[in-house]
């Protein structure tokens, strides 16, 4: 009986020894493997879940994205892109939102101001954003890989004031464009211009031979713009040395005789009758239907993707789904004033990190990175070769080196003009002044300009008035 009891007894005792060795290995995390909860699940050297706790499984996560038609293939590409986040990262799902461009912005702003915006939305970065605190800054979360990939002065257009705010997707160009027959016809020589640049005397002597009537009695304008958008007073300005409203130090600049000149140049094209009278009411549609027309021979906004617009409407136009004359597209500079250098509006444009007024929380904002990550990564690189635009990381490039849809001579052309590239002035303003030169923008620039394609006023009483509000909106 004795000896029973002491066998009994030993085997509890090695029992006892052995829980108690296997709890002191699982609390120095140095299991052999055996706790999968310990290694994270990391079994078989995989690469840990990014929730930050090795110790956790992450918890199941919806990142919303709010992004617009890229290009003509993107909502296909969209759809990839978040196949490969949701197998890569099973506890993300990505739901995302396709705008049109024309109610998209409007949108999001609706949405930024009642505190419930997306959590990644496209669109450059923009001191608004930043001012309302829901914007992520995102320096925490870019490794050495990833800053190492973009090529140099390229993550930067994802900045404000040196704080990382977006992650760029592609360089976008503002140009403008011609049609190579009736540059031609007038004895326009596009190529040298190209490689050179032109001043504004000088597109004032081609507006003339650009500018004729046609055979059907309508009127072939050498230029066509809009009357809705500001991007055709702002390329003009920015090649009368002024880079915006602001400078980068928040100076006023458009408040002396530079803009008087710049208003003049616009005014004295829709006199001789080189911009449409009726310019003040071209919606940007109706302006693309114009150039498309043959009723224009140059375009105030075009960007390297006309190229690729332009092939594919030639092909719907040879198999009959479109009537019309095919066009072949020449990249052009905007003209720059006689006493100042050529200057090309360049920036960049991607995604940009939000939370909400019910914050998420940390996790939710790594997670929301990740897939930021993913849709501005090497084979989302596939939208600057779609656009024909400038990469921003080399991992793009090389994906998709020799798959380039760009006309080589156009492209050519985008080159040389990057040369003088004009970096937007809103990433080296504080916040607050953004915010202002934007209202400035919408509230005294946007109705003057077309006040002036109107013949409503003189570039002498608009500079004025330009002056006084600049006073009353940014200050002496």
């Amino acid at each position: 009986m004795g000896k029973r009891w002491f066998v009994l007894l030993l085997a509890l005792v090695l029992v006892f020894i052995t829980a108690c060795s296997n709890g002191n290995n699982g609390n120095n995390g140095n299991g052999g493997g055996s706790n999968s909860a310990n290694n994270g699940g990391n079994e078989g050297g995989s690469t840990p879940a990014p929730s930050g706790n090795d110790q956790e499984k992450p918890e199941e996560d919806t990142v919303v994205v709010w992004t617009y038609p890229v290009h003509g293939y993107y909502e296909d590409e969209l759809k990839e892109l978040v196949a490969d986040i949701e197998q890569q990262y099973p506890h993300i799902t990505v739901k995302t939102e396709m705008l049109s461009w024309a109610e998209g912005p409007q949108k999001f702003d609706v949405a930024l101001n009642s505190g419930n915006p997306p959590d990644l939305y496209f669109h450059s970065v923009d001191g608004m954003y930043v001012n309302t605190g829901l914007a992520i800054q995102l320096d925490e979360y870019l490794t050495p890989e990833i800053k190492e990939d973009y090529y140099p002065g390229t993550l930067e257009l994802g900045q404000i004031q040196g704080k990382q705010y977006g992650l760029p997707l592609y360089q976008y160009q503002w140009a403008w464009g011609g049609n190579k027959r009736i540059l031609e016809e007038a004895g326009i020589d596009w190529q040298t211009i190209q490689k050179e640049g032109w001043t504004w005397t000088e597109f004032k002597e081609a507006a003339q031979q650009l500018t004729k009537q046609l055979p059907d009695g309508s009127t072939q304008y050498a230029l066509v713009t809009d009357g809705t958008s500001l991007d055709f007073i702002e390329m003009l300005t920015r090649n009368n040395n002024m880079p915006d409203v602001l400078d980068e130090e928040g100076n006023f600049q458009w408040n002396d005789e530079r803009i008087v000149e710049t208003l003049t140049f616009i005014k004295d094209l829709l006199d001789a009758g080189h911009m449409p009278k009726e310019t003040a009411a071209i919606a940007p549609a109706k302006r693309t239907e114009m150039f498309y027309a043959g009723q224009a021979a140059i375009i105030s906004k075009a960007i390297p993707y006309y190229d690729v617009m332009i092939v594919n409407r030639n092909k719907d136009i040879d198999a009959g789904k479109v009537e019309g004359e095919k066009i072949d597209f020449v990249l052009l500079p905007v003209p720059h004033h006689d006493g100042a250098p050529p200057k090309t509006t360049m920036g960049g444009e991607g995604y940009v990190a939000f939370r909400q007024k019910n914050d998420k929380g940390e996790e939710h904002a790594r997670n929301t990175f990740l897939v930021m990550e993913a849709l501005s990564g090497a084979k989302a690189g596939n939208s600057a070769n779609e656009l024909a635009l400038p990469f921003v990381r080399k991992s793009q490039a090389e994906l998709f080196e020799g798959k380039g849809l760009g006309n080589p001579v156009n492209q050519e052309a985008a080159k040389i003009m990057a040369e003088n590239i004009s970096m937007p002035v809103v990433l080296k303003l504080d916040v607050d002044l953004a915010a202002k030169q934007k209202q400035f923008k919408e509230q005294v620039v946007k109705p003057n300009i077309q006040a002036l394609f109107a013949g409503e006023k003189s570039p002498e009483d608009i500079a004025e008035e330009f002056k006084s509000r600049g006073q009353q909106i940014l200050g002496p």
